[in-house]
């Protein structure tokens, strides 16, 4: 399970793939958390129902979303340009997955796809500022990414470990990931659940540094002894 803090504006996410389903789970995340609708604007088919169900808390955390799907570079700007007429500040997030993918499409001649492009990421970026709600698109290659980077007011990484996907970035955490049926823990999800030690008990430290022995003593007692250095010399 991964938790990013949605900040008002563009946010670029690189992502291992086009279709990668964390976007899923981040929107799911939000729409649990949030009460305004959101809008998914899709390109190359990323949007999918089945992980969008498998990752909601709920079937119902889904009503408040949106999806517009894109084929061509054409029809993803005027998507985009729809939702800003439907967009309030109390959108709760707009998605844009695989923001470059139709603009590289040969079906439109190339001069025109960087305008297009140009004028797509710029309005999206606006949009963020201007109502205070949190634009997220993602990236799947470095081109792609150095196109959004250059509009972007905060950038998360996503990356592949022997356990997961991990969120890196700007207010973004892994709490844990789903093995099969455990649930392997990480440092922020213990941190939130118990906070962060203010001190480190006494005890425990010189335990920690070999001067506490806390084994039981002859006799049956079970406290422990302090050790200082004329103990130590003279055992």
């Amino acid at each position: 399970m991964s938790r990013l803090e949605f900040e008002p504006g563009l946010t670029c996410c690189r992502v291992p793939s086009a279709r990668s389903p964390i976007l899923h789970e981040l929107v799911c995340s939000r729409l649990a958390e949030t009460a305004g609708t959101a809008y998914w604007i899709d390109a190359g088919n990323v949007a999918s129902t089945r992980v969008l169900y498998d990752c909601a808390s709920s079937p119902r955390v889904l009503d408040s979303l949106r999806i517009a799907r894109s084929f061509t570079a054409y029809q993803h700007h005027s998507i985009v340009r729809r939702v800003v007429e439907k967009a309030t500040p109390r959108t709760s997030v707009i998605v844009a997955p695989n923001v470059v993918g139709r603009y590289r499409d040969d079906d439109v001649p190339a001069w025109e796809r960087e305008e297009l492009l140009a004028a797509t990421l710029e309005t999206l970026a606006e949009l963020g500022r201007a109502l205070e709600v949190p634009v997220l698109v993602t990236a799947a290659s470095d081109a792609a990414e150095e196109r959004v980077t250059e509009r972007a007011d905060h950038r998360v990484e996503c990356i592949r470990t022997r356990e997961g996907v991990r969120l890196e970035g700007d207010g973004a955490e892994t709490m844990g990931y789903w093995q099969g049926a455990y649930w392997q823990t990480t440092i922020p999800y213990w941190v939130d659940c118990c906070g962060v030690a203010d001190r480190i008990d006494p005890v425990v430290a010189a335990a920690d540094r070999g001067l506490f022995d806390a084994a039981p003593e002859p006799g049956g007692s079970s406290g422990g002894s302090l050790r200082t250095p004329e103990t130590e010399a003279s055992s």
